[in-house]
């Protein structure tokens, strides 16, 4: 199985793209983010024609996250159970969903904006509530795994210069021992491979070419439990789709998985 996490920063905006890719790139499973779309204007019906079945959870505006499969879609959980608000709404930065032998959760973690802002200690309270509704999952039996853009980084290896972040959210003491304390349930920080340069960087501001000049992070995560860990046999970032007229801001992180899906056992 090709599992995927992927930040399209607004899929209206990137659905030529986003579509090409899936057909292009053979994914089974693709945990999607920042959908910026309401879930009765999601590109349901385009994606079903390429075979995929979509959890969508979204509202407009910013969030909005999805899980999309081909290899099927069952058990959806739509956000976070015992999450925070913010602002006096619940917001769509969760999805759960069952595909053939895996199960995955999409997330969209808070940003936090900054240390000393009511967003920051939002982000905190958002990192409790996933620890609480994975733990579960993460010390089961079955391949299980959390993608998503948690807008950390979980080392100063994962920023392109740890000097520039000095006082900024992402790389704080709270949000990294938040990370920790998520892998405490029984989960891997699944890297990958970087296709260019020393380190798989996975976001790059648009402004001050900072893709050019590989100016990024390594903020979009896939954390899997001991079952799924064990069965991965690649893990990479799509730089490709970082390049040209229309990316996001994010590239897909890929990973390949040595588990049989349903509708490949009988064969």
């Amino acid at each position: 199985m090709r599992i995927a996490t992927w930040n399209v920063n607004s899929i209206t905006a990137r659905l030529p793209r986003l579509l090409a890719w899936l057909e292009s790139s053979g994914t089974d499973v693709l945990c999607l983010q920042e959908a910026k779309v309401a879930e009765e204007n999601f590109p349901v019906e385009q994606l079903r024609e390429l075979g995929y079945e979509s959890a969508v959870h979204a509202t407009g505006r910013w969030n909005g996250v999805a899980v999309l499969s081909r290899v099927g879609l069952e058990d959806v959980v739509k956000g976070l159970p015992g999450g925070p608000g913010y602002d006096g709404s619940l917001e769509p930065r969760a999805v759960s969903a069952t595909c053939g032998p895996v199960r995955v959760w999409s997330v969209y973690v808070p940003n936090g904006r900054e240390v000393d802002h009511a967003h920051y200690a939002y982000k905190l309270k958002w990192f409790e509530a996933l620890k609480a509704a994975v733990a579960g999952d993460a010390a089961g039996s079955r391949p299980f795994a959390v993608l998503g853009d948690y807008n950390v980084a979980p080392t100063d290896d994962d920023v392109h210069d740890i000097t520039v972040f000095e006082g900024s959210t992402h790389v704080t003491p709270a949000e990294r021992a938040a990370l920790a304390a998520l892998r405490e349930t029984g989960l891997t920080d699944v890297v990958p491979r970087p296709l260019k340069y020393d380190h798989p960087f996975t976001y790059w501001d648009y402004r001050q070419l900072g893709f050019p000049k590989n100016r990024g992070m390594r903020i979009d995560l896939v954390y899997g439990n001991e079952p799924f860990a064990k069965a991965v046999s690649d893990a990479y970032v799509d730089r490709e789709e970082r390049k040209g007229k229309g990316a996001s801001d994010h590239a897909p992180v890929v990973v390949d998985l040595d588990v049989c899906s349903p509708a490949t056992d009988d064969q």
